[in-house]
C-alpha cells in the first residue's frame, strides 16, 4: 500500500469543541506531561491568538477519529508551535508534517516571520522532522522537562519559506 492511499482518508480542519474529549484523551496517550484538562478549551476560544487543529481520519467513526494534534500561538511576529503530536499507528505517514505546515501556512497572513518551539533533547523522530524543515537548534533549556529533568532544545525557522510549507501539506485542509 503507498503513502498516498494510507492517507487517502485523513484531512486536516480546525479543533472543534465537539473535539475535545478525544484531543485530551490523544494528549494524555502521547505525553508523559500532558496539558491539563481544559487547557485545549482554552485556546478554542474567540479572542485567542492560537490555531488549533486536528488530522482526522474519516474513515473512522466520529468518536474515534482524531490521529493528530497541533496548537501554535501567535505572539507579536513569531508563532510558536505549543503541542504537537501523532497518534503511535499514525507515525512516519507525514501526518506531523502536514499539520506543522498548515499551521504555519495560516499564519503568514498575520505576518509571522519565525516559527519556535521546544523539543525534548531525545526526541529524535521529532528533530528529524524539525531539522529536516529547516529548523535550527537556537539554544537549550536545562531541566525543562519536569518529568526526568531532561533538556529542551530551542529552535526557530526563520526566514519561512511559506511557498514550501504549502509543497509540503500531503493532507486535505478542509
Amino acid at each position: 500500500m503507498s503513502q498516498k492511499s494510507k492517507t487517502d482518508k485523513i484531512v486536516i480542519r480546525k479543533m472543534m469543541h465537539a473535539d475535545l474529549l478525544q484531543v485530551e484523551a490523544h494528549e494524555k496517550a502521547n505525553f508523559s506531561q500532558p496539558w491539563p484538562s481544559g487547557s485545549f478549551a482554552y485556546e478554542l476560544r474567540p479572542d485567542s491568538f492560537s490555531t488549533a487543529l486536528v488530522a482526522v481520519d474519516t474513515a473512522k467513526p466520529d468518536f474515534a477519529n482524531i490521529c493528530g494534534v497541533i496548537v501554535a500561538w501567535r505572539i507579536v511576529d513569531s508563532l510558536e508551535i505549543a503541542t504537537i503530536s501523532v497518534a503511535k499507528e499514525y507515525r512516519h505517514m507525514g501526518i506531523a508534517r502536514s499539520l506543522l505546515a498548515q499551521a504555519i501556512s495560516l499564519a503568514e497572513k498575520d505576518g509571522i516571520v519565525e516559527a519556535i518551539l521546544e523539543v525534548r533533547a531525545s526526541n529524535q523522530d521529532a528533530l528529524h522532522l524539525y531539522l529536516g524543515l529547516g529548523f535550527e537548534v537556537l539554544g537549550i533549556r536545562p531541566g525543562y522537562y519536569l518529568d526526568n529533568n531532561e533538556d529542551a532544545l530551542l529552535l526557530t525557522l526563520k526566514p519561512i519559506d511559506f511557498e514550501k510549507m504549502r509543497n509540503l501539506i500531503c493532507l486535505d485542509y478542509v
